[in-house]
């Protein structure tokens, strides 16, 4: 019944951070980078809070949320540069 979220060891790049630097990147050059960077802290935080506590907590659901949302923003990212230019 633990619903409360372990504390983030000291020494892990905040996921929110990231998350956030990946959301509002204007630079469609650094955008990808930034993407991968947070998937990357997200899912090291998904797999930390599993293995803590091995339900879902709040965070979890946050975490699996920040992923999926993630996904989408690169999937959109794919579509415009691949996209043919109308010309």
């Amino acid at each position: 019944m633990g619903s409360k979220s372990p504390p983030v060891p000291i020494g892990v790049q905040n996921w929110r951070d990231l998350y956030r630097a990946a959301l509002f990147e204007m630079d469609s050059q650094k955008l990808p980078l930034r993407i991968a960077e947070a998937e990357r802290a997200l899912n090291v935080r998904a797999c930390e809070l599993y293995a803590l506590s091995g339900e879902t907590t709040e965070e979890g659901r946050s975490v699996q949320h920040a992923l999926s949302s993630l996904r989408a923003l690169s999937y959109c990212l794919r579509l415009k540069t691949e996209w043919p230019k109308a010309g």
